[in-house]
């Protein structure tokens, strides 16, 4: 590595301990004694080779009926809006902490993330030093406050490739990823240098080697400073960091895809056009998408599951949109056959819907463990119509359906 590099490494890691002490003053609680994990770009150790008798690895979430397996989470958009950073203040108060607690408004998605062996979310929006200044909707900067709060829940890693990715330039595109290196969460889909942009996002399960590839429709019209800076949703360009990630050693290969119409209930062209193109390579062994801000079917294409949208993962209420205000949190567990292939063997949804006063995300599925969310007649609309909406492309009969984790016998979480 030349001087130039260990310099640039030097501020980086400088960066990111300024901005870690300056969130643990705003009241963020952080694992000190653990270190921010490597970059995307380092290589990982290999996973250990199938064997004609491999080593028994269930996994968490349902019933392994196979020798190995292994649980992805995701959600959707984490987009925060004023109202909710002004709920995440009202809640550091009423727990006798200074500046801003993100933690009450997640806490509803610690008991399925619970049950999974790894959970990515999507930071949608660039975020401001923790004492701002702060802006929502058009040109995000928001709370950094909220990346310590979706590591404390439980998220091992997030996106970060999407149309707001550089609101704030390449300085809020390099200050987002400090902060989340800070909060010990990995990353893909935006990069602060072109070496970083090659590398692949592995995610090490105890059974297997997890791949995240992301791409997002566009930029809201803004050109960043260098093209490598937002990985855009390119069907080669995705499978061909897909095959870079098999050659490395992954076992499962994930596509995010930050697309679609906003406030739809149906995949667009390009939706349709990428997702079939990702799976069509043989390359990818899960598709999903967010950005539409609407919960969107999903899909069994050619063997291939295709999420193609999960909505909000929180988001302000919508007093025009109700579909806004709805999420869906997907579980996929991954099996490996005898022959060495992964495939998604279960793949199960949860609907959501975000309340106010306070301010929460809040599961709607038919045994939401936290209760009723808003009454049982609304909380049961909102998952009639999810369940619609998520089916409409054929997806209970391919098997797809409600994750359940209060009721489901074989779930091994708490």
């Amino acid at each position: 590595m030349g001087k130039k590099n260990v310099r640039v490494r030097a501020v980086q890691a400088a960066a990111a301990a300024l901005l870690m002490a300056a969130l643990a003053s705003c009241g963020v609680v952080a694992d000190q004694a653990t270190a921010p994990p490597p970059p995307p770009s380092t290589p990982q150790a290999a996973a250990p080779t199938p064997s004609a008798t491999p080593t028994p690895t269930p996994g968490s979430g349902p019933a392994c009926k196979a020798v190995r397996c292994t649980s992805v989470l995701v959600t959707g958009d984490m987009l925060v809006h004023t109202q909710l950073w002004q709920q995440a203040h009202e809640d550091a108060v009423a727990g006798g902490v200074k500046g801003l607690d993100f933690g009450p408004l997640l806490e509803g998605q610690r008991r399925y993330i619970e049950q999974s062996d790894v959970a990515v979310c999507h930071q949608e929006t660039p975020v401001a030093l923790p004492g701002g200044p702060f802006s929502a909707y058009p040109s995000f900067n928001v709370p950094p406050q909220i990346a310590a709060a979706a590591k404390a829940v439980g998220y091992r890693a997030c996106t970060t490739a999407s149309n707001h990715t550089i609101d704030q330039g390449t300085e809020g595109l390099t200050r987002t990823l400090d902060v989340l290196d800070a909060a010990g969460l990995e990353h893909t889909g935006s990069y602060r240098t072109q070496a970083e942009s090659r590398g692949i996002l592995i995610l090490q399960t105890e059974a297997a080697r997890i791949a995240v590839i992301t791409g997002t429709y566009g930029l809201n019209g803004q050109v960043p400073e260098q093209p490598w800076q937002v990985d855009m949703l390119d069907a080669p360009a995705m499978v061909a960091k897909a095959k870079e990630a098999r050659s490395q050693g992954a076992d499962i290969v994930l596509a995010a895809m930050h697309a679609g119409d906003e406030y739809a209930s149906a995949p667009n062209a390009q939706q349709l056009e990428v997702a079939h193109a990702l799976a069509d390579s043989g390359q990818f062994t899960m598709i999903y998408g967010h950005h539409t801000h609407s919960v969107l079917p999903i899909e069994k294409y050619k063997g291939t599951w295709i999420a193609y949208g999960l909505g909000n993962g929180v988001t302000e209420l919508s007093p025009t949109y109700v579909v806004n205000n709805e999420g869906l949190l997907l579980r996929a567990q991954f099996s490996q056959d005898s022959a060495g292939r992964w495939t998604a063997s279960d793949v199960a949804w949860a609907p959501s819907v975000i309340v106010s006063a306070p301010y929460r995300w809040c599961s709607v599925a038919s045994d939401a463990p936290q209760g009723v969310c808003s009454t049982p007649a609304a909380d049961a609309e909102t998952r009639l119509r999810t369940r619609q909406v998520v089916e409409s492309m054929g997806a209970a009969q391919a098997g797809a359906h409600e994750l359940l984790v209060t009721k489901d016998p074989d779930s091994k979480g708490p």
